[in-house]
């Protein structure tokens, strides 16, 4: 028995649900986490991802901000919000399905991006970033017993060397400098998790699920960043198939920064 899960940083919903059908057409993963959706609640569009099996979703939307969402073909249960850093923003929602025996908690995240100078006393928005990561290092793993954990997301932070297209000219530039990638690791290690993706493709094989809006060819470039993540608890790494980074997406039509990111399980 297989299942697989994809999280893909969407940047608008309604902007890009063409895209967004055309891959569930083309990959159908059992459950699709989407951030940046930008939108609140009731303004999702729900009706095409239903059309395609996908009938059980939570939002947890804002007005022209962040956002995410998980649209599921099996059932979700136990749906939570957790308000980081108490300022209200739609940067987390979470939610149990099952899958053989299993109860897995899945997190989807979208953590700050931080604006353009790594400096919290005149950048605000690295501050929030710093904060967020911070409460997110008591995030387990393993927080209860007979339930596994996925975490996946736009978490904004390449951590490994091999994560941008190069370590030494993206020390200072936010997502790779070292307080970010030393607190992004310090969460993996308190809690306990599992960094799918570099467990499945170890270092020092390059790494990147974005590229930037502002190159004239992006593929040409390749200066591309993993920012986008899939983790789980210890537990569910030996059932690691595989994950697809479908970077042809990048070049569809409207696209997203960012490409979906698939973990796909043989449970």
């Amino acid at each position: 028995m297989t299942f697989s899960v994809t999280t893909w940083n969407i940047n608008s919903v309604r902007l890009r649900m063409p895209i967004v059908e055309q891959f569930l057409v083309r990959h159908k993963p059992d459950i699709l986490c989407l951030q940046e959706i930008k939108c609140q609640e009731h303004e999702f569009p729900l009706q095409p991802l239903k059309d395609l099996g996908y009938q059980h979703i939570i939002i947890h939307g804002q007005k022209g901000y962040h956002g995410v969402a998980i649209a599921s073909k099996v059932p979700l249960t136990e749906d939570h919000r957790q308000n980081y850093c108490g300022v209200g923003d739609a940067r987390h929602i979470s939610a149990i399905f099952e899958r053989g025996s299993r109860r897995i908690r899945l997190h989807n995240f979208y953590v700050p991006a931080g604006g353009d100078e790594p400096n919290r006393e005149i950048n605000p928005k690295f501050g929030h970033k710093l904060d967020f990561i911070e409460e997110m290092k008591g995030l387990k793993a393993d927080p209860m017993p007979g339930i596994s954990s996925i975490l996946v997301g736009d978490l904004n932070i390449a951590p490994l060397e091999h994560d941008v297209w190069s370590h030494k000219q993206m020390l200072k530039i936010i997502s790779h400098t070292p307080v970010e990638t030393e607190g992004m690791m310090e969460i993996i290690r308190k809690g306990g998790w599992l960094d799918l993706m570099r467990h499945h493709v170890p270092e020092p094989q390059k790494l990147y699920t974005w590229w930037s809006y502002r190159a004239k060819d992006w593929q040409a470039a390749d200066r591309g960043r993993r920012l986008d993540h899939i983790w789980s608890s210890p537990d569910l790494g030996p059932f690691l198939d595989r994950v697809d980074i479908l970077k042809e997406a990048r070049g569809w039509n409207q696209p997203s920064d960012h490409v979906p990111v698939t973990a796909v399980f043989k449970i």
